[in-house]
């Protein structure tokens, strides 16, 4: 992690940040009961987490946004997720890990591809995020991760160069992007990389296993 000095870490949200997988597994789940198929366990939904919608009703009912049906069982995803994603746990060792980022005077932000409909509510609900100096969500900017501008826009926020900033996240768009905004990457490999992944291949900078592993890599910095 040498290089130019750190000023700012900016974060993925979901299966980087906080745990969404309950309660996105839960809302599908959720919805193959009211349907009166068999309840699934949280294990088989939780590698597809860091997909959402897709991922979600690919594990619930076995379909592909491809499939006629896929939009209007997205939005009814999108209704029954809002009702129960204020249950969503910040990961183990996080809210240390801001503290300390904070107290070392560092910036901090999120880039997520989740939808503003759902990033500003949950967010604005944690105390975790008050001291959070950017939000970008997936719609925030006309791109999407894995182009850079979402992460230009979130360091623009917090008035530091893109390249004095460091992005964390779970999956392999997170790496691309962040490398493509001239960011130092580390893959998160505590999140929800499912069972084909392999985050040594996405070439980040590094690799943590829980988030407290993130403060040794800006201390060898």
């Amino acid at each position: 992690m040498k290089g130019v000095p750190t000023r700012a870490v900016l974060f993925d949200l979901d299966g980087t940040l906080i745990d969404s997988a309950p309660d996105l597994g839960a809302a599908a789940d959720q919805m193959r009961t009211t349907r009166g198929l068999a309840s699934y366990p949280l294990e088989r939904y939780r590698p597809m987490a860091g997909a959402g919608a897709r991922g979600m009703l690919g594990v619930a009912f076995g379909i592909t946004p491809d499939a006629p049906e896929f939009d209007a069982l997205r939005e009814e995803f999108f209704v029954t997720y809002e009702r129960c994603m204020f249950n969503t746990q910040a990961f183990d060792g996080v809210p240390p890990l801001i503290e300390a980022l904070v107290a070392r005077g560092l910036r901090w932000g999120v880039v997520t591809n989740k939808s503003k409909r759902f990033t500003e509510p949950l967010t604005q609900a944690m105390p975790l995020f008050a001291s959070a100096g950017a939000v970008v969500s997936g719609d925030t900017t006309p791109h999407a991760k894995p182009h850079p501008e979402p992460l230009h826009e979130a360091a623009r926020r917090l008035g530091i160069p893109s390249e004095h900033c460091i992005y964390v996240g779970d999956d392999e768009r997170d790496i691309i992007a962040g490398r493509a905004a001239g960011m130092r990457t580390v893959a998160a490999a505590y999140g929800y990389m499912g069972a084909q992944a392999d985050a040594t291949r996405w070439e980040a900078d590094a690799l943590i296993t829980s988030p407290g592993e993130l403060l040794k890599l800006l201390d060898s910095a």
